[in-house]
């Protein structure tokens, strides 16, 4: 009997472009048909369909292998589907010149291309897919000017496709899979154009400059291996660069920053009294920063520069809305709010952006994203993908080369009944028995013990299976555990999830003896048979609630992880240069290198079994050991199923 895509999901190498696909058919389903050509550019999701089938009015969003179809009928001027397949067969072409005096770039873009295609590493060797993305933005900007009219479509499709969404900004989006390896990407494109323009002052090409920006926290952390002088950087420690260029790389200039720096602040803290005390009746009172009082806030580094080079990480949180549209009024409760939350920020983003582009001046603009789509309120058909995409290589394409873990969610389960798994759907079942509001406008009085029973049964569930996942972790000798995470729509369902699973302390009717509750899941318990804490937690809750409070770690934990602390102290001050800063580390930043480490063994994260969240996971976090996943709220967008999901599929 032939195998099938679930027995054998892998068929490609990942070093080597792919060759084989399997065929999906209308539904988006595997046909078990192994085609003997490399999958050409679609949008597609690898989650198999329920055994049961849903009821058509129901409304949470189903993850199916092929997305696509209801997507790509959406009105589009530029659909860059076409144009990625014919860059990719170019690109190919190109790739396979035999003579480097052939490329058209410049030695030092050669160089590069020869040590990342050939060079033997040691450690840990580029993905092709990561390659690739690198070659594309090489090929449009050294190659295809020097080709004439048959390649001047692509910047003109780049041009148009940009005045139409970004008028003052010209943007070139990539699109890999989670797991893909984005942050390999950006290093490679940050010695690319550092390389070249130490060693080409004068060139107009290329700058070393860089403005790195985030959407939160955890990305910002993660990418400080970007910068030449972390302990753990990319271009030594994955040798991205040869050694004779690493000198090279200690002239860039790099900031990297969240999006919400970029908000100019006030000046002048007044009251609405004094304010109008002030005023007056003169002009309205103006105590905001200017432009370049932000900028200089932000990027004190790049002032001095010219030409700054900005890669947007998670790109597809950055984008203006539509002008006239009406989307989000269209829009109803939770949808809605999301929408103008998601607007508010993605206007903060491109605006800040364009600041540095009037005040500093642009040489390009990198997205890079494993969902480079317009999301539900931005004037554009949610889903629909960033016209401005050049390369793209899909979850399918990574799980068919061995990148990522193949996904899987319930197709059964054993609770009777329904048309569907409920499991599945598991928000469509407890969400009217959930807190509405987080923890600070709920309350204390929620009871973990009081959760939907089938909510209690889908925890048990899960971690009847991850429990056979540990025990054969243990036997086979991983150093570290497999991991399981929950997300939960707000603080106060996080905080009841991670109470259940890891135990807590009840307060008795006098409101002041306390009597332990332990975790109904053993091995996510943070306290031992005797009821102590322990100072190396096995769960860990994060949200904004958790890292304000102080409370997340246990008082004996710095005396238990004193070496791993002392780790992350000296690479704190090797990076930032700054002592203070090391010598007086809080509780809240150690929660976060916890967070940040979780499966790196001799790190502070190594020994924790379980995270509860809200949507601090749903992108940027990589840790490789996450085994299973249990969603405790509504997924209405393929987007934020495709976010949540990636933040298991790294291997």
């Amino acid at each position: 009997m032939a195998e099938t895509f679930y027995e054998r999901p892998i068929i490609n190498s990942p070093y080597a472009a792919p060759e084989r696909h399997w065929e999906l058919d209308q539904d988006g389903q595997p046909t078990n048909r192994l085609i003997e050509t490399r999958r050409r550019s679609e949008l597609v999701t690898p989650v198999p369909k329920p055994k049961k089938r849903r009821r058509r009015n129901e409304r949470q969003a189903e993850m199916t292998l092929d997305a696509g179809d209801d997507l790509s009928s959406a009105e589009q001027e530029y659909n860059p589907t076409p144009i990625i397949n014919e860059i990719r067969q170019y690109v190919a072409d190109w790739r396979n010149l035999p003579n480097p005096d052939q490329w058209k770039v410049s030695p030092e873009t050669a160089r590069l291309l020869q040590h990342w295609r050939q060079h033997d590493f040691q450690g840990i060797r580029p993905f092709f897919c990561q390659i690739e993305a690198v070659e594309t933005i090489i090929w449009l900007t050294e190659v295809a000017p020097q080709l004439g009219k048959r390649t001047a479509k692509f910047r003109e499709h780049l041009k148009g496709a940009n005045e139409q969404a970004n008028p003052e900004l010209l943007r070139i989006a990539i699109k890999a899979a989670t797991g893909a390896g984005k942050t390999t990407v950006m290093a490679m494109l940050i010695a690319w154009h550092t390389v070249n323009a130490v060693r080409h002052p004068n060139s107009k090409t290329y700058s070393r400059g860089f403005l790195i920006v985030t959407p939160g926290i955890t990305i910002k952390d993660r990418l400080r291996v970007l910068l030449p002088n972390d302990a753990d950087n990319y271009y030594r420690h994955r040798e991205l660069v040869p050694p004779d260029m690493l000198s090279d790389l200690g002239r860039a200039k790099i900031v990297i920053t969240n999006y919400h720096a970029l908000r100019r602040r006030e000046r002048l803290e007044v009251s609405k009294v004094g304010r109008a005390l002030l005023k007056g009746r003169g002009e309205e009172l103006n105590t905001l920063e200017t432009e370049g009082q932000m900028l200089q806030r932000v990027m004190p580094d790049l002032m001095g520069m010219k030409r700054i080079v900005v890669l947007n990480d998670e790109a597809h949180h950055c984008y203006r809305e539509r002008p006239g549209s009406h989307d989000v009024d269209e829009l109803k409760g939770d949808d809605k709010d999301e929408a103008k939350k998601n607007n508010e920020a993605a206007r903060l983003w491109i605006s800040g952006i364009e600041m540095v582009k009037r005040k500093l001046g642009l040489q390009a603009v990198y997205d890079l994203s494993a969902t480079p789509f317009f999301l539900r309120g931005s004037g554009y058909a949610e889903g629909t993908l960033f016209p401005w995409t050049v390369s793209d290589f899909s979850l399918m394409d990574a799980i068919e080369c061995g990148i990522v873990k193949l996904p899987r969610v319930p197709v059964s389960d054993n609770l009777p009944g329904g048309d569907a798994p409920v499991y599945r759907n598991l928000w469509e079942h407890i969400g009217k028995d959930m807190p509405k509001k987080g923890r600070g406008k709920a309350g204390s009085k929620l009871d973990p013990l009081s959760l939907p029973p089938a909510l209690q049964t889908a925890l048990e569930a899960l971690y009847g299976h991850y429990a056979k996942t540990f025990e054969l972790w243990r036997d086979e000798g991983i150093g570290v555990p497999p991991v399981f995470i929950v997300v939960c729509n707000n603080t106060s369902a996080s905080k009841l999830v991670y109470d259940f699973i890891s135990g807590f302390d009840r307060v008795g009717d006098d409101e002041e003896t306390t009597a332990l509750v332990p975790g109904r899941l053993e091995l996510f318990r943070n306290h031992n048979e005797h009821g102590n804490r322990l100072a190396r937690p096995r769960t860990l809750l994060i949200d904004s609630e958790q890292l304000e409070s102080g409370e997340a770690l246990d008082k004996n934990f710095r005396e238990m992880a004193a070496d791993e602390i002392e780790r992350f102290r000296r690479e704190t001050i090797e990076r930032t240069k700054d002592w203070k800063a090391a010598q007086t580390i809080t509780d809240q930043d150690l929660l976060r290198e916890v967070m940040n480490t979780v499966g790196k063994p001799g790190r502070l994260g190594e020994s924790i079994r379980c995270v509860v969240s809200v949507s601090m996971l749903t992108e940027g976090w990589d840790a490789n050991t996450v085994t299973h996943i249990l969603g405790v709220r509504a997924f209405g967008t393929q987007l934020l199923c495709e976010q949540v999901v990636g933040r298991g599929l790294r291997r």
